[in-house]
């Protein structure tokens, strides 16, 4: 199993930057990928960032394409979300999540709030 921690989320307004980061720690020798997912109040849980394991092939959601950044630190077992110029429909839980043989894991979350 792998297990994911998530933090770094908080309040910033309109403009501003944020970075969030999930500690992994288990087995994770066969992980995959990594990647965030967020939700909204009120509305369904939605795909945001993901980084290839092999490769490093990355892909966003267009609505955050040219604002947020995936990286990670294998040494830390660590992945990252860069977030910049944030808009307050970028308020939500956001929620850090692995692929390890076939299944997936998810972190706690950490709310991110943007005010306007």
């Amino acid at each position: 199993q792998v297990q994911l921690v998530e933090s770094g989320g908080g309040l910033v307004q309109t403009g501003g930057s944020l970075r969030l980061s999930c500690a992994a720690s288990g087995s994770l020798s066969r992980v995959s990928s990594m990647g965030w997912e967020r939700q909204a109040p009120g509305k369904q849980r939605e795909f945001v960032a993901r980084i290839m394991q092999y490769g490093g092939s990355i892909a966003y959601a267009d609505s955050v394409k040219g604002r947020f950044t995936i990286s990670r630190d294998n040494a830390k077992n660590t992945l990252y979300l860069q977030m910049t110029s944030l808009k307050p429909e970028d308020t939500a839980y956001y929620y850090c999540y692995s692929v390890s043989g076939g299944a997936y894991y998810w972190g706690q979350g950490t709310q991110v709030t943007i005010s306007s």
